[in-house]
């Protein structure tokens, strides 16, 4: 099922743990119009990334939706926007690092809630966008050191 024209309900959904796990990452009908919001700003980031370097730059979502079973599982808090469908980590290699994108979007005219540029001490890296109610423009940067306001 197509919640936009680039990304599948399956894209915002799937997830290792869960199947690991044994158990289904399905969002209640409550969480689709939140998931169909999210899907819409990932396609205008898509189009701001692409548009910047002149050729389509796909947008590869690493996490979605997640039950609240699956976020506990990871070790997420349960006010996690990834509950509500409002949020999604993804990665644009083709377009640059988290951290090139997170400076990208942050100077657009995109609505969105929070960007995050997010890294671990095993080099994983990842940007977090979520979308909805509150649009605060928050510019953030997360690792291993803790939570800051971006500085890239």
């Amino acid at each position: 099922m197509n919640l936009s024209p680039n990304f599948t309900l399956r894209e915002l959904t799937d997830s290792a743990t869960a199947i690991a796990g044994g158990w289904e990452n399905v969002p209640p009908p409550e969480v689709m119009p939140a998931l169909r919001t999210t899907a819409a700003g990932l396609e205008a980031v898509r189009s701001l990334l692409s548009g910047i370097v002149g050729h389509d730059v796909p947008v590869i979502v690493t996490s979605g939706y997640r039950s609240p079973r699956l976020n506990r599982a990871i070790g997420s808090r349960d006010t996690s926007q990834h509950v509500l469908g409002e949020a999604a980590d993804f990665r644009a290699p083709q377009f640059g690092t988290p951290a090139q994108i997170v400076a990208t979007i942050a100077r657009s005219s995109i609505a969105f809630d929070q960007v995050i540029s997010e890294s671990t001490r095993s080099g994983a890296q990842w940007v977090h966008i979520s979308f909805g109610s509150r649009n605060r423009r928050a510019v953030l940067e997360i690792d291993d050191a803790g939570t800051r306001v971006f500085a890239g």
